[in-house]
Order: structure tokens, then sequence, then C-alpha cells
């Protein structure tokens, strides 16, 4: 696996003690070396950046803090720069239409590789930018491929047939039992679509309307998807 070595500056040390417990997947509507220049003009960092193509960028060491998750939350843990892995994608559509499949191929095997490396990553915390960030930031999309890389043994996805198995009807329990922040709840019900059910989500051919308009504020959770959201619970709550 050919990696493309392009230091930037923007990192810091990781706290004393703190292991490597997350990777977060992001998506940004640039290529690489346009992300790069992008990212050096805000002063933000990637540990690795996998563009349309397939190619492989690293930007920061892992075992550095890169500064790429922002405000964030995930199991009541705040700050996921400190606990993370991140990589980002090249999508010209910000994940709302296909990504290449040599661009998923090429994040598989990256994947694997530091999961290999790096087993204190479980796979409740394989997320997107969007579930620890749920309202500021939409990636990386309805389109990028959950199931299929569970499938490949990289995060979790769930079966329908597990709804039956738990009682829990409270949208707002289930959430925080996967993960989620709900304190804004139409966000956090949102982002859960954006990962589980993105038929739920509407497209958004404007792409600074997207990143501007993260979420309907108005946005109530269809009871026709608690099922999957029971499902999903059930599987994050039953893996170690």
């Amino acid at each position: 696996m050919k990696i493309i070595q392009h230091p930037l500056p923007f990192w810091d040390e990781r706290p004393q003690a703190q292991d490597i417990d997350s990777l977060v997947l992001h998506c940004s509507a640039h290529e690489p070396e346009e992300m790069i220049s992008v990212l050096t003009q805000q002063k933000l960092s990637v540990h690795y950046i996998v563009g349309s193509n397939g190619q492989i960028y690293q930007l920061v060491p892992e075992e550095k803090r890169a500064w790429h998750a922002g405000v964030s939350c995930w199991k009541g843990v705040e700050n996921l720069n400190h606990r993370s892995i991140g990589i980002e994608l090249s999508s010209l559509s910000m994940g709302q239409g296909d990504y290449p499949l040599r661009q998923i191929l090429s994040l598989e095997r990256l994947i694997k590789d530091i999961l290999r490396r790096r087993p204190t990553i479980k796979p409740q915390n394989v997320v997107a930018h969007s579930d620890v960030a749920p309202t500021r930031k939409p990636d990386p999309g309805i389109a990028f491929p959950w199931q299929y890389l569970a499938a490949k043994g990289i995060g979790l996805w769930y079966d329908l047939a597990d709804a039956s198995k738990i009682d829990e009807t409270n949208v707002v329990i289930l959430l925080q039992q996967i993960g989620y922040n709900t304190q804004n709840l139409p966000a956090a019900q949102y982002a859960f679509c954006r990962h589980f059910a993105p038929h739920y989500v509407q497209k958004d051919a404007d792409i600074q309307h997207l990143v501007d308009n993260v979420y309907p504020q108005d946005f109530v959770f269809p009871a026709e998807a608690l099922p999957i959201l029971q499902a999903v619970a059930y599987r994050y709550r039953t893996t170690d």
C-alpha cells in the first residue's frame, strides 16, 4: 500500500496515557492537493486523505493529535481529536453521490491496516464526522458505504431482526445507547439517519448550502425508522 507523505505542521501531542480508540471518517469536496491547500489555509489537519483515484496521503503521524474533528462528542466523551485517527475522503458531492470503488477499496486497506495495529479501536468507535458533530457536519454523507465496510470487519451495521430484542422505544435513550450526543435532538436524529437510514435524508445539490444547513431544525424522527434505531442500538450494546 503506497502512501504519499505530505506532512503538515498543524498538530500537537495527545494527552498522556490517552489510548487511540476511535476512527473518524470525513469527506471534503476537494481532491487531495486542493484539500491540503485548504487545510493549510485554515491551519487544520487530518492523519490521512484518500483521493477519488484511491491514492493515500499521510499528513500527520498517527501518534500525534491532528486537528480534524473539532467540537465533538461520542459516548459521552468530548474532543475526539484527543483519541482518534482522522481520515478524509475526496468527494465533490460531499458524500451524496457514490464513492468510486477504487477509492473505497483503498480506504478499506488503509483502515484494516490501522485496526490491525491498533486493537484499541473497537467497531462501535468507527464513526462519521456527522455522528460526533451532528450540529456542524454532514460528512462523509449518505452515500458512504457503511454496510459494505461492516461486512469487511470495519465498523458496525444492523440486522433488522434484532429490533424485536429491545423493548426500549424512547428515541433519545436509544440514540444515547449508540453514542450520540442528544442535546440537540433533531441534529442527533438526522445524523443517525445519515449513517443508518439515508433514505430519510434529503440530497442538496448546493454544496455550500449543505455545509451551512447540516440538518432541518424541525426534523422529526420517522416512526417507521424506530425498528432500525432499535436494531442498531442492540448491535452497539452487544458488540465488544
